[in-house]
């Protein structure tokens, strides 16, 4: 593999992994083309393109050798690994498809599909933006709390602007994207010790990770991959 990849730990008949900065892909990975929807697609065939993944924002699948993948520039992958039942996700879990739990409901179409009981599930939270850089209108604020996520854990009112900070996100509403989908994880049923959390803020990291915030959002992409072995 590339060293250029940031791989994950999730235990035997698994390899999951994020792209960093100028990665090669070790093989071909299956990528949807993503819209900040709730769309969840199996995949079977390890060549299916992008134009047949059109609106999708969750992958599955329980064949070995298809590698599955999101894309990601802050956003929040998620990736999932059921061992009893041989089944993995990757989920791609921006502050849209966080509001919409979407994480809940891929654990909830594998239940279906496969089996899957959240309490033996793996989980990866990759790179994305940190909450010190994820600086939020209140409009975005009021949209976590609809959803029903405990806001004294995800959200923080950081005060005026700091002009001597170094972070321009500095000030204003700050959302914990990586607590909210830890949160939701935990509700659908994950047990906490199974959750593990990159801790990489893209929008501080991103001489390593694309950043759309930091960049634009026509810069590249990281691709989040897991694939039953």
């Amino acid at each position: 593999m590339s060293d250029r990849l940031l791989k994950y730990d999730m235990g035997a008949g698994v390899e999951a992994f994020s792209t960093e900065r100028d990665a090669e892909l070790p093989y071909y990975v299956v990528q949807p083309h993503q819209v900040h929807g709730c769309e969840i697609r199996e995949v079977t065939d390890p060549m299916t393109t992008r134009a047949q993944l059109e609106g999708v924002d969750a992958l599955i699948t329980n064949v070995p050798g298809v590698a599955i993948s999101v894309r990601t520039a802050d956003c929040i992958p998620v990736l999932l690994y059921d061992a009893v039942h041989k089944a993995v996700a990757a989920v791609h879990a921006g502050w849209r498809g966080t509001v919409q739990h979407i994480s809940q409901k891929t654990i909830e179409v594998m239940r279906q599909l496969y089996g899957t009981d959240a309490k033996e599930l793996y989980a990866v939270i990759g790179p994305g933006i940190g909450p010190d850089s994820f600086q939020v209108g209140p409009e975005v604020a009021d949209e976590f709390l609809k959803a029903g996520f405990p806001m004294g854990e995800i959200l923080e009112d950081c005060g005026p602007k700091n002009p001597t900070d170094d972070n321009p996100m500095n000030g204003g509403l700050h959302i914990d994207l990586w607590k909210a989908n830890q949160w939701l994880l935990r509700q659908a049923g994950v047990k906490p010790q199974n959750i593990q959390v990159s801790g990489i803020c893209t929008y501080r990291n991103n001489d390593r990770f694309f950043s759309a915030r930091r960049e634009g959002i026509k810069c590249g992409r990281i691709i989040n991959c897991i694939k039953l072995l």
